[in-house]
């Protein structure tokens, strides 16, 4: 097989697709979509904004909007007045955001376990990911129409 036959964008977009899809389905067990499992854990690591979470977890300033709205009625998660700076607003964690940040961790590491392990060489692959992304696709390319990104409902069971 040469790299010219095979679809790399389309093999990549279907792979991840079916790992959303999986993470979906396990996350939906502890109340969690795979995109409030993400808000959550980028806001365990420190003092944060929204517009920072938002762009650690690559999501849009409207979706990572609607994503909060829907963590603070669930109670995971509260907006708060930054001790640093007046004007901005920080993401706090709450107890029970917590909780089900731990389930979450266990139920994206059991999964990410079972696929990676049934890869003959899994550190290949994460290694040669990882090193597109901070290499070859490190630089954001301007496009006049970039694809769009697929929307996901951000529910908080």
């Amino acid at each position: 097989m040469t790299p010219q036959s095979v679809d790399l964008l389309m093999l990549l977009k279907v792979t991840g697709h079916a790992l959303e899809t999986e993470l979906s389905v396990r996350l939906a067990a502890v109340g969690l979509t795979p995109r409030a499992q993400c808000v959550l854990t980028n806001a365990l690591g420190g003092e944060r904004t929204q517009s920072e979470l938002a762009e650690l977890s690559n999501l849009d300033k409207t979706t990572m909007v609607v994503t909060m709205d829907a963590l603070e009625k669930a109670g995971l998660a509260e907006r708060r007045l930054s001790s640093t700076d007046r004007r901005a607003r920080i993401i706090v964690v709450t107890d029970a955001g917590r909780e089900v940040v731990a389930k979450a961790r266990q139920v994206v590491d059991g999964l990410y376990g079972e696929v990676l392990g049934s890869l003959p060489d899994a550190q290949g692959l994460v290694d040669g990911l990882s090193c597109l992304l901070n290499g070859r696709l490190a630089e954001k390319v301007e496009c006049e129409h970039p694809p769009r990104r697929r929307a996901v409902k951000a529910v908080v069971q």
